[in-house]
Parts: structure tokens; sequence; C-alpha cells
């Protein structure tokens, strides 16, 4: 039987809690709150018609089936997560945080972004709940994905710019813990990936496990059994567990997690922390880390921001060295090529990172049999990322 994390939050040798004493209080007193409410009906109930009534769940599973006759080979499916309010997988996560918030009487939310589509939810719900919300977003981002900072504002966030180090999602992160230290008393942090101390890499883990625990359901009603591979894309990496966890029993079904390889893993120039880092510690938890000689945080690269971070979540870091998932990694180029495709073929518009999974799925498919099923997590999709495809292809108008 699965049983990770343990008490402390250890996956194997990874996760845990390593943050500064100021934190001890505030991550003690969440992960009681958690205990309490995981499993009570009453939160659950709620939790579960905000997700129908407001989200739109459960999310459909899309048979690609013009690309897949295309590619000669396995049968693609698609799970709908850009079909989702605010265009995601990012809102079931911060629905179940944010009524955390409510129980605990924090009325200032805070939160950090990297493509924006996590501050988008956050802020979305925060204007659901009447709660005050602050984004953290690097000013790299801020710049690449401007209409999402729009988005943010609209709803009634005020989004912070981050100016220090790569001035990306690593940084932003590191600006949301600071604020979260010197405001601990009425302030929630509402982390976005499975990530960061323990219970967040478990508690977001769980929010999001809503969507494999659709396709459970959902696949044998389309297929008659359940799929032989489900691919997700991998940056901080919560929209692969959300769909690989409640999978991780299911021996016959090979996860495989699709990490962003930028210019080319040989190149330096890529965020694959799995297929590339060595584990340390970063953001109050161990896991894989890109790094350099010295043990520094090495700088990142994706064409996708909400890919742009130099480690992974813990439970991914185990999954990994257990043998359970396989984690390979997609470059620019390829994940530009099966974005267009995507539009042009099935007429889905996806986010860049989920662009990086279909892309993985398109090399898989004509290896394998016609009766091979393949299941891609979409994570997103792309309206997002039109200035980033307009740019990095030369077609903008």
């Amino acid at each position: 039987m699965y049983d990770k994390p343990d008490s402390r939050g250890h996956f194997g040798p990874y996760g845990g809690v390593f943050v500064s004493e100021t934190l001890m209080f505030a991550l003690e007193e969440l992960k009681q709150a958690y205990a309490r409410y995981q499993h009570d009906p009453e939160f659950l109930a709620e939790f579960h018609s905000e997700l129908k009534h407001f989200v739109g769940r459960p999310s459909p599973v899309y048979h690609a089936k013009r690309w897949s006759e295309m590619l000669g080979g396995a049968q693609i499916y698609l799970k709908r997560e850009d079909l989702n309010h605010t265009g995601a997988h990012k809102i079931n996560n911060v629905i179940g945080q944010a009524m955390l918030a409510k129980r605990m009487g924090k009325p200032r939310i805070i939160a950090e972004t990297g493509a924006g589509q996590h501050g988008v939810a956050t802020a979305t719900i925060c204007a659901r709940y009447g709660l005050d919300c602050t984004v953290y977003q690097g000013s790299v981002d801020v710049e690449r994905q401007a209409q999402n900072v729009y988005r943010m504002k609209l709803l009634g966030a005020k989004v912070v710019p981050v100016e220090s180090g790569t001035k990306t999602l690593k940084d932003a992160l590191n600006e949301a813990m600071r604020d979260w230290v010197t405001n601990v008393e009425d302030t929630f942090y509402i982390i976005g990936t499975v990530a960061g101390p323990h219970p967040y890499p478990m508690m977001v883990r769980d929010f999001q496990s809503v969507i494999g625990e659709e396709c459970k359901v959902q696949m044998p009603e389309m297929i008659g059994r359940q799929p032989d591979y489900v691919l997700a894309c991998v940056g901080g990496g919560s929209n692969a567990m959300g769909i690989f966890y409640p999978y991780i029993e299911y021996p016959e079904v090979q996860l495989i997690g699709v990490e962003a390889a930028g210019r080319g893993i040989s190149s330096g120039a890529h965020s694959a922390a799995l297929c590339a880092g060595k584990p340390g510690v970063l953001h109050g938890n161990r896991t894989y880390l890109l790094q350099d000689e010295n043990g520094q945080i090495a700088e990142t690269h994706s064409v996708s921001a909400g890919m742009d971070y130099p480690g992974v979540g813990p439970e991914h870091a185990w999954l990994k060295d257990s043998g359970r998932a396989d984690y390979v990694a997609i470059t620019d180029a390829e994940a530009l090529k099966a974005f267009h495709d995507c539009c042009q073929i099935e007429g889905i518009i996806p986010a860049l990172e989920s662009a990086h999974a279909i892309a993985y799925a398109c090399k898989m498919a004509p290896t394998l049999a016609k009766d091979k099923t393949i299941l891609i997590n979409l994570s997103g999709r792309g309206d997002k990322d039109m200035h980033t495809v307009a740019l990095a292809t030369g077609s903008e108008g």
C-alpha cells in the first residue's frame, strides 16, 4: 500500500520541514487544521460543491482521434483541465486552501505565481470569499504574462513584481515566504504546487487528486479500462501529482512526467531538475534541484513561465527514485511545435506547460500499437501564452 508521506512529511529521503523557527508555529497550525478537516464530511461536501458549481467539474476526457490517426499509433486522450473556471488545474487546490484559511480565521492571503494561473486562481477565490489578496510574481514573468497580471488586478489582488535573483518563480516564492514570516498571525500562504515544507506537498496533492479520481471513472466508461500511459508536464509538479496519485496503485499504468529541456539539457539552459539535478534543500523541503558545482541554485530557462523553476515536488523525487514514475524532458522547440499542432489539428489551444506533455506523447504514439492508450493531463489553456508564442516564433503582428 502506498502510504507517503510519513507523519513528518517525508517521501523516503525527500520532503520534510526546513524553515526558520518563526514559521514552525504557522506550519504546525496548518498541519493541525488540515488533519482536522481533510476527512471532515462538511468540509469535503463544500469542497466538492465548489468544484461542481464554481469550477465546472468534472472536466471531460477528450479523444484526440484525428491526431491519433495522423500519428499512426497509440490513441491519445486529453484530460481537459483547460476547461476549468480560470483556465487551468490551479483552481482545484486554491479552493481547498482558501476554505482552510476561512476556517482558521486568516483574512489575508498571499501567493506566488510564475505563469500567473495560480495567481489568477488565488485572486479569483479571494474575490469569491472576500479575502485580501497579495500575489508575488517575478518581474520577468510579470512582463511575459501581462494578461494574467491584469486579470489578477481586475479581481482585486495586489501584484508585487519581484526584482531579485532571476526574477522568476523561485524568487517570487522567496518573497512570499518572507512576507509570511512577517505577517504570520493573520496571513495564510496558498502555495500553488506540490513543493514547500510539509504539509503543503501532501495537501496540494490531495486537493489536485480530483483530476486522477475523475479519470479513473471516465477512462473505463470511454475505453473499457484504464489507460496504458498517463503523461503530465512537471514544473513544480501539482498537475502531474493530481493525475498520478490515484494511479500509483495501478502497476499496469505507466506514469511519465515531462520536464522542460529548454534549449537542450546539454546547453545548461533548462529546468529539468529530475532529469539533470541532484538532491538538495530549497523552499522548505528536500528534493531534486538544479545546482552549480558549489551547491548554489542554478539559473533555469523554459519558454514556459510555469515550468521555469529549479526544483520539483518531493513526491516526484520519490517516484523517480522508486521507479514508479519515469521522467523525460522536452525542448522549447518541441513544445512550440506541439502547441501549434494541437491548435491546428484538434482546435484546442493548450498552455505551453501542457504542450511539453503533448510533445512527448506525439513522440511515443507512433512507436506503440493502435490499441494502446495515452492519457495526457492538459493542465491549462494557452490564452496566456499568445504573446510568448508569437515572440518565440517571430510571428507577432
